[in-house]
């Protein structure tokens, strides 16, 4: 990447914390939890400007309503072309559903690369938009999240109707 590319970032406030969003001219390429085990800071050559996330905050600001089960966004992940192909599946799992992660193998025609389908699912770099929290073992536990189990737990909540308010309560107000 040169560092001559345009790379733009903010935060939102959301219900699951703050989080960081990351585009550059073709799209959004990056969502990242406050405390995401995937956290990184941004870059020299990033700016920060709130315009090219108009339309992402929104969406996003829709989906913690429970108005939007599908975004509609340009984005631009980068990664390899197996991590593409599954966050491309991941797209696919519907709005208040999960699969496993053999399931995930399956619908990319890949049968028996459940750890490198999990390994991709856990570096994916948009997660909410390209929904990896819908991603569980196969005996219906609940898997690792970049943002955390309680957060997992809380989308999945979202999505059933069930959760309501935020996770973290009147404390993430007074920030």
């Amino acid at each position: 990447m040169s560092s001559h590319e345009p790379i733009w970032y903010d935060e939102f406030l959301s219900p699951v914390g703050i989080l960081r969003l990351v585009a550059d001219d073709d799209g959004l390429r990056e969502i990242w939890f406050e405390s995401g085990r995937h956290q990184r800071a941004p870059q020299a050559h990033w700016r920060r400007a709130a315009e090219p996330f108009t339309l992402v905050r929104r969406q996003l600001q829709e989906y913690f309503a429970g108005e939007r089960q599908q975004f509609e966004l340009p984005l631009h992940p980068r990664g390899t072309s197996f991590q593409l192909k599954v966050w491309h599946e991941l797209a696919r799992i519907p709005y208040g559903t999960t699969i496993s992660y053999g399931q995930l193998a399956q619908r990319i025609y890949q049968p028996l690369a459940m750890r490198a389908v999990g390994a991709a699912n856990g570096r994916n770099p948009l997660p909410i938009v390209l929904p990896c929290h819908r991603v569980i073992g196969s005996d219906g536990s609940l898997t690792g999240f970049g943002g955390g189990l309680p957060t997992k737990r809380y989308l999945l909540a979202l999505e059933s109707g069930v959760a309501h308010g935020d996770l973290f309560g009147s404390a993430l107000q007074a920030r």
